[in-house]
């Protein structure tokens, strides 16, 4: 019996995957296959191993692999996909890793049946030599490692007992690793109906009901400290955080930024999350006590932050309504904050992932982001000498970081210009000016709060 459930799950898997993954390697998919459904289409594909033929229907739908097609979610949809994302509850991606590398969710792992590299060679035979070789080859490739599969989703299942498991639309996929759980492992675990792209969709709909969230922006110029005030706030956002990026030209860090999916899904995330907090407090809310503490705080950001954009709902009320508390931040701080951040911080992260290379690598990356502005940047050439010489001393005296002052002044200027023009196109009402502290002060007196209240 359990020889005969293991073939059957190898011909389904097979079935699935190179008629629905490798069909979308190509740009298409398979939307999902029954066995033996009499009213549906059949198509008949030969055994492996026995050369009889397994007759298996597919639906006849064609579709691409992207988010034109907007999912239809039901309000149980919508309560499930909350719960899942609010409470971090992990979820099993049985998707390709091409797909999964695309966008994924925070709490989601990626457990597919062929990898990458397996998925490529059947893909090529199916291209080549049709979906009979294709398949050949398949169970060929998932048949050694069809056991080890099994087990490490019966091992992610068992440690994580509340997730749920998911493929692209909630088909057959999601629906041949359920079924290899239950009859060759034993387990039941549930999986999201519509799969990734209703969650998706999901969350690309709760990023467009953004914009009328009691959102204040932290405005102020380059250098200004607007993260370090973000943060003091019980309830933010942290955009450049989430962008891993510090959203000037030289704000990349060493780790890569997100993918512009997995950004826009962390976004939502964070928002959903801070809602959720806000429905869960006491019955007598803070906007009710008069506290202000439903504003959520963010940075004012341009409409990129490194290569992500914002999403384009959420910078037009940026734009057009936000209102914003402008920090006020002396010169000489600004120059401090700035050497902190790109120079005397930003080393030691180098230092930890490139050791020996890390003066190397530090100095590509401060010279080729100044590259990047050169159109845009008066004097180009003279400040990057002048970040040359700097870069030279810092390695050579053993992190004397004094050849920088002179080009981050020049900078601050280029960007204090840039400053001023994005401002100006700004409509949001300014709700008070100062610095930290006085901002800080603002917001907890009673004027304060009545003012974040009433938003």
């Amino acid at each position: 019996m359990k020889s005969f459930t293991s073939q059957l799950f190898i011909r389904l898997v097979l079935i699935s995957w190179v008629l629905f993954d490798i069909a979308s390697y190509y740009n298409v998919s398979v939307d999902a296959f029954v066995l033996h459904l009499p009213s549906a289409k059949h198509t008949v594909l030969p055994s492996a191993q026995t050369g009889s033929t397994t007759t298996v229907v597919l639906f006849s739908k064609i579709v691409s692999d992207d988010d034109d097609n907007p999912s239809i979610i039901n309000d149980d949809d919508v309560l499930l996909f909350r719960r899942i994302f609010t409470n971090d509850i992990p979820l099993l991606d049985v998707r390709a890793g091409v797909e999964f590398a695309k966008g994924a969710f925070p709490t989601s792992v990626n457990m597919p049946i062929l990898n990458d590299e397996q998925r490529h060679l059947v893909g090529i035979c199916y291209k080549e030599n049709g979906s009979k070789a294709a398949y050949e080859l398949g169970v060929e490739l998932v048949t050694p490692v069809q056991e080890q599969l099994i087990n490490a989703w019966k091992k992610h299942a068992e440690a994580n007992p509340t997730g749920y498991l998911y493929c692209f639309r909630g088909g057959s996929r999601s629906a041949i690793s359920q079924k290899g759980l239950r009859q060759m492992a034993g387990v039941e675990y549930p999986r999201v109906a519509g799969g990734y792209k209703a969650m998706r969709q999901f969350l690309l709909n709760e990023l467009e009901q953004v914009q009328d969230l009691p959102i204040v922006m932290i405005g102020g110029r380059t250098a200004s400290g607007k993260t370090h005030l973000l943060k003091h706030f019980t309830q933010f956002v942290d955009l450049e955080g989430l962008a891993n990026h510090r959203g000037s030209a030289f704000g990349a860090l060493v780790d890569p930024q997100p993918t512009q999916i997995n950004f826009e899904n962390d976004v939502a995330i964070a928002f959903l999350k801070l809602q959720q907090q806000q429905s869960s407090s006491s019955s007598l809310t803070d906007s009710d006590s008069g506290s202000g503490q439903h504003a959520i705080f963010i940075e004012e950001e341009g409409r990129r932050i490194g290569r992500l954009t914002l999403p384009l709902s959420m910078y037009r009320s940026m734009v057009d309504h936000y209102p914003c508390v402008e920090l006020i931040t002396p010169w000489e701080d600004r120059v401090r904050v700035c050497m902190k951040d790109y120079v005397t911080d930003m080393f030691p992260l180098f230092e930890s992932s490139y050791g020996d290379l890390a003066h190397e690598k530090f100095r590509n990356a401060h010279l080729n982001s100044l590259d990047r502005i050169k159109k845009r940047l008066p004097d180009h050439d003279v400040i990057r000498q002048q970040v040359t010489e700097a870069l030279d001393l810092f390695e050579q005296n053993d992190g004397d970081d004094s050849g920088f002052h002179q080009p981050i002044e020049q900078m601050l200027h280029f960007y204090d210009k840039m400053y001023d023009y994005q401002s100006s196109q700004r409509n949001g009402t300014v709700l008070f000016r100062g610095d930290s502290k006085a901002i800080i002060d603002w917001a907890e007196s009673k004027e304060g709060r009545r003012t974040l209240a009433a938003l």
